[in-house]
Parts: structure tokens; C-alpha cells; sequence
């Protein structure tokens, strides 16, 4: 009786939020049983902090593959048919396979813990705004919270509310704006809000952040505060909304203008201009600029592996230039991670399903073996000089990139990246180095299994085979489905010892937002705003968008730009105006954080989706033993993507009990 006079309570506070929407019952955790009021949550600093501890646990649990639609939900990786369901929720592969839909949708945040239906596999995001709105209406109480303290948290509580809403905006463009809970009297009138415009919707989060921005810290203590927000944090996704706001998705998209999307008081809800406005990545330079201008004052930098624990003296060069983006990405909180979260839902999981077998005790259910990049994946990494594969004059014929080679002893340029005497594709060889550091391919090295405990003779012997009767070959329901696995996030001291059944992992705080991610970001919005300028092989000109895409060029161990497409590309003027250098700037991304979520994300906001999934997904033949039957390039599902599917769909259901709340176009 009393917890439902509590919960009648909120529910009237938290009556904004919309149809099926109701404030959650975390604070119930603190509240005693004979207590029945809402201000016990915050009698004092304990229980605040307890409570404010309980909205951080709404965030995406971004190394999730299964709750995350990063990794599934688009075509970076492809699951195999058979996967044992029980081993591994496929729900988000569903997004990909084009199964989205308006009833029960996936990955549905457009949701409360109030809602009576399967949110299947998303958040209830409402929810978390409703009481963070409460956590900052009460935040006055405790007499014990020392006032610094309390406007942090009052900037935590905001940065919450910010970030919740810029995860709302990228999923569904408009949504409600929910700055505070209404009162327990409100009508009927205004419970039944309205979506807002897009442009709205981002001055909104920006303002927020801005105001978080102000009490929170420079950087936070190392330890139990690591992944609480901070200035650099705080600045970042606000650089991250203003890069959205600009993109071709909501910046001149001639299908929401063509659609006129208005809510019944006849507003628009997106942009109604067709043509880019340049003025928005103005702003989101600068924006990115101020965010990097705070990860250099909290420390942050682009990491180079020789800084690291991972790797030692004994590590040949070419085991050292593949692993750089991999140990900048997984290297427990590194000075590159801005943003990191640590491990809290199936924390071992992206690590599970891409880990090959060595021997016959490996290969049981504790490898998934299902983190298979396909092909175009594949190619999309650059050639050793730096440049795309079907680019490079000087490549081993883009032609015959399915034609096989044999690695050799005397190759010593791939002596660790591919097995001595293996067949293999011409297409493995001659790659780029994040290329090695990212992908495990049949008759690959695998360097890992604890890094810096490897000696060169143990290097050359962890080779990998995907073949139908090889250790990684068709294992049940396991197996990779393209006969590729994406190494890239399984760090380095992850082992699994010969008569093990089971990896010991090792867990790592997941880069949300990287340094390297903003250098791209800003090089991206510097020749949007202004062109491709500057010195394209240059490093110190800040303010060139050259200059940041060089800067991670070079730690990735290839040439700057004029040197690689000067040097070695069929069209070496590419680089030289700003429809090509933007192409150039986007495939770096691609690669650089790749197997990070990111991709998902940037094909939507680019408008790049209908380009590339509407493609068939290519691997091998996992069937195949022989050279000849394994390298067949097999065709495994055509992809079907439309214009509607840049956003999700709203519940059909939430649009009957709000209908001031209208659906995204073509849903």
C-alpha cells in the first residue's frame, strides 16, 4: 500500500512523458518499507548519491553487442543463420535484416518501465529523464551534501538529461523536449505533449551540456569516478549533437521537407530548407574545437602503444604498427579514451564471439566465433601505401584480390601477419596495418593471447584457420559466416591456454568517445565549413582539416595524404577539393573505429545507409575445405534499406494514447 502511494505520487510528476510513460521506481531501493515518501531518497548524501547512481544505470551498455545496435544492427558484422539463440539474442540482427516494425519495435527507447510490453532490447529513456527531473527537483534536501559536491551532481543530472536526449534525437529526430516533470494536477491537455522540431530539440541539449559544463570538473579521480562525466566529456557530445544537427540527415534532406512532417499545430518538425546550411558546421567546429581544447587540459592524447604495458621490447615492428589502434581501443583507460564505460552487462560478450580456437579443448560454447565481418568490410581497409585498395595503382591487381598467393619465408613484410606457406587471398596481402590489427582471416597470425608474454616463435605458430575441418571450421551452431573475425576489440592479454575450454578475459573500460574520433569529427567539419585547405601533408596547421587527418594517419602507421594519393592513387587530385577529400575523411573514420559501434551510426547521419544496405552481404564458403571451395565468394543476404528506416518507428500503441505525438515518415 505504501509503495503504491509512492508510486501514484511520480506518476503524476512524471505524467510528461507521454503515452504508456511513468517515472521509474529505482528510488524504491532506498526507501524503506515503513517510509512512504519520496523525500527519504533524499534525507541525506547517502541516498542521493544512491539514487543518482540509479540514473547513470539507463545509459547504453555500449560493449553490449546484444542491447547495443552498434554491432548487429547494421553491416559491419553479419551473425551466422544457425547461431544458437540461446547462447546469443539476435535481436538486433533483426534491425539489419530489415524486420523493424511498429508494433513491438526493436531496440524500442521510445519507452517507461511503466509500459506493460517487451521494450526488446531498448531502454526506457522517458523513465530516466523523469527522474533525473526528480533527482534534480530534490537535490536541495540532504543537509549533509557540502555544496560543491551538490552542483556536481546537479551537473551530472544535466549531462544525463542532455545525453538521454541526444540518444532520443539520433534514433528519432523530434521528440519532446522534457525539462521538468509536470505537477500531480496537470490536465489531460497537458500530458499530451508534442513532438519537437529538430533544430529545437539540439539548442536544447547544447544549452544543457553548456550549464553541465560549468561545475563539472576538468577531469575526474582515477578509480570508482572513472566514466562520470567531465568538461572534456561534457564537450565532446556536445560537439557529437552539433556534427548530427549539421549531417546530411537533418541538414538539407529534401525527403523530411518533401514528406512535411508537422505536429497538429502546423509545425515543422524538421529543417525546411533542401540545401546544406553551411552556418551549422561552422558551429559544430568550433564546437569540436572547444571539446578537443578540454581533452588536452584533462590530459587526454592520441596513444601510442610503445606507451603502453601491452607491449614490449621484443615485439616486432610490424606486430607493434597493427596493434596501435587496437591497444588505443581496448588499453584499459587510456589517454585517448575521453569517454569510457566500464564493463557492467555481459562485460566478456564482444570478446566471446571473436575469439578463434587454437586446439581441440577450444572449441566449445564458450566461443560464439560469430563476430564475422563480410567482405566489403574487408576491403574497405586501405592498401599498405595508405590509399583505397580498388584506388592503388601500385596494389597486387584490385582485379584479382579472390586470386590466391602463398605466403613465403623470405615475405618478411608479412612474416607475422600471415602463416608461412598458407594459401591465402591476394586480398590479405599488402594491407594496411590496422587492417592486420582488426581482422582474423583463415591462414592469419593471431597476435595476442597476452601480448607481452609472446615470444616470436610462439607469434608465428597462433595461426588461424576458418575451413569447414579446421580447429575454426563449422563448430554446431558457432561458426563465423564469412569466414572472417573482427579481432580488433579482443585485447591483447585475453588468453586461452591450449587445454582451456574457455578465454580468461581481460576487461577494459569500452571507448565510447575516443580523441581520435574527435580529430576525425573536426577534420570533417573544417572542410564542410571551409573547403579543403591547407597543407595536405602537414601536421601543425590547426586549423586544416589535412592536418587532424594526418594526425591519425600517422599514428596508423601510413603516409599523409598528398604522400599517399600523390605517390600511388589512379586519381591523385582526389584530396585536392572538397567532394574528395569529404570521401577520404569518412572512409578514415570507417577504419579507424571500426568494430567500436561508430559505423552504424555515421552511415545514418551521412545518409550513407541506403548506399550500402541495399548491397548483398559477400563472405566465403564456411563449407569449403579446399583452397577452391573455401575462397568462393558466396553471396549470404541481400540488404534492403529505405528512406524510412533512417529513423525508428514509434509504437503504434503510444501514438492511439498521445495523439498530438505523430509517427516518422514512412512508418
Amino acid at each position: 500500500m505504501i509503495r503504491k502511494t509512492v508510486t501514484k505520487l511520480l506518476s503524476g510528476i512524471g505524467a510528461v512523458v507521454m503515452a504508456g510513460a511513468a517515472p521509474s521506481c529505482n528510488y524504491l531501493d532506498v526507501v524503506p518499507d515503513n517510509i512512504p515518501i519520496i523525500e527519504h531518497a533524499f534525507s541525506d548524501r547517502n541516498h542521493a548519491e544512491a539514487y543518482l547512481y540509479g540514473c547513470y544505470s539507463f545509459l547504453p551498455v555500449f560493449s553490449n553487442p546484444l542491447v547495443y545496435p552498434g554491432f548487429f544492427g547494421g553491416d559491419e558484422v553479419w551473425l551466422f543463420d544457425g547461431v544458437s539463440t540461446s547462447e546469443l539474442n539476435t535481436r538486433m540482427w533483426r534491425i539489419a535484416k530489415g524486420e523493424q516494425n511498429t508494433s513491438m519495435p526493436i531496440a524500442n527507447y521510445w519507452a517507461s518501465k511503466n509500459d506493460t510490453y517487451n521494450i526488446d532490447g531498448g531502454i526506457a529513456i522517458f523513465t530516466a529523464i523523469s527522474d533525473l527531473n526528480i533527482f534534480l527537483n530534490m537535490i536541495d534536501l540532504p543537509g549533509d551534501l557540502p555544496v560543491d559536491e551538490k552542483r556536481r551532481w546537479i551537473a551530472e543530472a544535466q549531462f544525463l538529461k542532455a545525453y538521454f536526449h541526444f540518444w532520443l534525437l539520433r534514433c528519432y529526430g523530434p521528440i519532446p523536449i522534457i525539462d521538468k516533470n509536470l505537477s500531480i494536477n496537470a490536465g489531460q491537455e497537458e500530458v499530451q505533449v508534442y513532438r519537437q522540431p529538430v533544430e529545437d530539440v539540439v539548442d536544447y541539449i547544447v544549452e544543457t551540456l553548456e550549464n553541465a559544463m560549468l561545475d563539472l570538473p576538468y577531469n575526474v579521480n582515477f578509480g570508482m569516478d572513472m566514466g562520470r562525466p567531465d568538461k572534456a566529456i561534457a564537450a565532446a557530445v556536445k560537439a557529437q549533437t552539433l556534427v548530427l544537427a549539421a549531417s546530411p540527415l537533418f541538414n538539407g534532406n529534401p525527403y523530411y521537407v518533401d514528406n512535411n512532417l508537422t505536429d497538429k499545430r502546423g509545425i515543422p518538425l524538421f529543417p525546411t530548407h533542401t540545401e546544406p546550411d553551411v552556418s551549422k558546421w561552422e558551429r559544430a567546429a568550433d564546437a569540436i574545437r572547444e571539446a578537443i581544447q578540454y581533452a588536452d587540459s584533462a590530459g587526454h592524447q592520441i596513444y601510442d602503444a610503445a606507451q603502453s604495458e601491452l607491449v614490449s621490447d621484443e615485439l616486432p615492428q610490424q606486430i607493434r604498427d597493427a596493434s596501435q589502434v587496437r591497444i588505443a581501443a581496448t588499453d584499459h583507460w587510456n589517454p585517448e579514451i575521453v569517454w569510457g564505460q566500464l564493463p557492467r552487462s555481459n562485460p566478456d560478450m564482444i570478446q566471446r564471439i571473436s575469439y578463434p580456437p587454437f586446439t581441440e579443448a577450444n572449441k566449445t560454447s564458450n566461443l560464439l566465433m560469430c563476430n564475422a565481418p563480410p567482405l566489403h568490410i574487408v576491403e574497405q581497409f586501405y592498401s599498405k601505401n595508405g590509399v583505397p585498395i580498388d584506388e592503388d595503382k601500385d596494389f597486387n591487381g584490385f582485379a584479382d584480390r579472390y586470386d590466391l598467393r602463398q605466403q613465403v619465408a623470405s615475405d618478411t613484410m608479412h612474416q607475422y601477419y600471415i602463416a608461412n606457406n598458407a594459401q591465402t587471398l591476394r586480398l590479405h596481402f599488402d594491407r594496411e596495418p590496422r587492417f592486420y590489427g582488426a581482422i582474423t582471416f583463415d591462414g592469419s597470425l593471431y597476435f595476442g593471447n597476452g601480448s607481452d608474454r609472446l615470444t616470436v616463435a610462439v607469434l608465428k605458430s597462433q595461426s588461424v584457420s576458418f575451413r569447414y575441418s579446421s580447429l575454426g571450421g563449422l563448430i554446431h551452431d558457432r561458426h563465423s559466416s564469412t569466414g572472417y573475425l573482427a579481432r580488433k576489440m579482443l585485447h591483447p592479454r585475453t588468453a586461452i591456454e591450449p587445454a582451456s575450454t574457455a578465454p580468461i578475459y581481460t576487461r577494459y573500460a569500452f571507448p565510447i568517445i575516443r580523441l581520435g574520433d574527435l580529430y576525425l569529427l573536426y577534420a570533417e567539419a573544417l572542410n564542410e565549413a571551409y573547403g579543403a585547405t591547407g597543407d595536405a601533408d602537414g601536421v601543425t596547421d590547426t586549423t586544416s582539416p589535412y592536418t587532424w587527418l594526418n594526425r591519425i594517419r600517422t599514428r596508423a602507421g601510413i603516409p599523409t595524404v598528398k604522400t599517399a594519393w600523390d605517390n600511388h592513387a589512379i586519381h591523385p587530385d582526389t584530396y585536392t577539393t572538397q567532394d574528395g577529400l569529404r570521401n577520404i575523411i569518412r572512409q578514415e573514420r570507417l577504419n579507424e573505429l571500426a568494430f567500436e559501434g561508430v559505423r552504424f551510426w555515421d552511415l545514418r547521419r551521412w545518409k550513407w545507409s541506403e548506399k550500402y544496405l541495399n548491397e548483398t552481404i559477400r563472405g566465403l564458403n564456411i563449407y569449403g575445405d579446399t583452397d577452391d571451395e573455401f575462397y568462393r565468394v558466396t553471396e549470404l543476404h541481400r540488404l534492403s534499406f529505405e528512406q524510412k528506416d533512417y529513423l525508428w518507428p514509434l509504437r503504434y500503441e503510444n501514438l492511439l494514447k498521445n495523439q498530438n505525438i505523430s509517427q516518422n515518415p514512412g512508418w
